[in-house]
């Protein structure tokens, strides 16, 4: 006999409750509960899949960051065929217990060959160590200042754009503040909290004023929404804080469509966040 999949198993259980739903209007954004009804049903989109191409050039190394006070690893990768001494950098940063190797793992060197291959001028990604306190500072650990001022000084250039996922979405947000240069931020489910009670539970800030210094949502009018690029689920936790982004920050693209917050998602829209960055080199 076959496998039953989780959306048939579901969907068989429920059996006229689904329809039911449907009818009322209780798997879409109308009603309360829709989003939690769809994650029920396995109604979330289809899962995106790793490019099958060649993966580009990747390299790591290490180095001493005296912002954070240790050492971080840094993760170079590129598209393949393409000579990447000379070209340009975004910046890559992970989402929470992750690490500068997270997008490898993810497969971000197959989908930056992808882009190339369908037309997207050729640029790299450097990911690095951020730590698990939403790319901010945290006691005498600043990954913040790391990417403003140490990146650089190890790429010896000013990395043109950056991307995040998760809390590197906050990350990413919290550097456009500073970085109002930066030509393409590009954040998928980003890590936003409307309030310190939300946030505090998350255990990633050290104080509230830290987190209040901190949170995006706070500071919409200091992030150029030309330049930005928003993708979030409507399953996902933070749909909200995503729509809030959106109407504030009024990106040059954006996307609030079916997907959880996980790998799935994020494998679907990376092309199109990499075609975003692309057309901004």
């Amino acid at each position: 006999m076959g496998k039953v999949g989780r959306r048939a198993l579901l969907a068989g259980a429920l059996g006229l409750g689904v329809t039911g739903l449907v009818g009322t209007g209780m798997v879409t954004d109308v009603l309360p509960g829709g989003a939690a009804a769809r994650r029920a049903l396995g109604m979330t989109g289809t899962d995106g899949t790793v490019p099958d191409v060649p993966p580009g050039p990747v390299s790591v190394r290490r180095v001493y960051s005296a912002a954070r006070g240790r050492e971080v690893e840094i993760v170079h990768m590129g598209p393949s065929d393409v000579d990447g001494s000379r070209l340009p950098v975004c910046l890559a940063l992970h989402g929470r217990g992750g690490g500068a190797r997270w997008f490898a793992d993810l497969g971000l060197p197959r989908f930056l060959t992808a882009a190339v291959r369908a037309g997207v001028r050729p640029f790299a990604v450097v990911a690095v160590d951020g730590g698990d306190s939403y790319f901010v500072r945290s006691g005498h650990d600043d990954p913040q200042r790391m990417l403003a001022d140490e990146v650089p000084a190890w790429l010896g250039a000013d990395p043109f754009a950056v991307l995040g996922i998760s809390m590197g979405g906050f990350g990413a947000l919290r550097l456009a503040r500073t970085r109002r240069d930066l030509r393409a931020v590009a954040v998928a489910s980003p890590a936003l909290f409307g309030d310190w009670s939300d946030a505090k539970g998350r255990n990633g800030f050290e104080s509230e004023q830290r987190w209040a210094d901190n949170e995006p949502l706070r500071y919409l009018n200091e992030i150029t929404g030309s330049s930005l690029g928003v993708w979030c689920g409507t399953e996902d936790p933070f749909a909200d804080a995503a729509r809030e982004l959106v109407e504030g920050a009024r990106p040059a693209s954006s996307s609030i469509d079916s997907g959880e917050h996980d790998d799935g998602y994020w494998l679907r829209v990376l092309p199109d966040m990499l075609r975003f960055v692309g057309a901004r080199v």
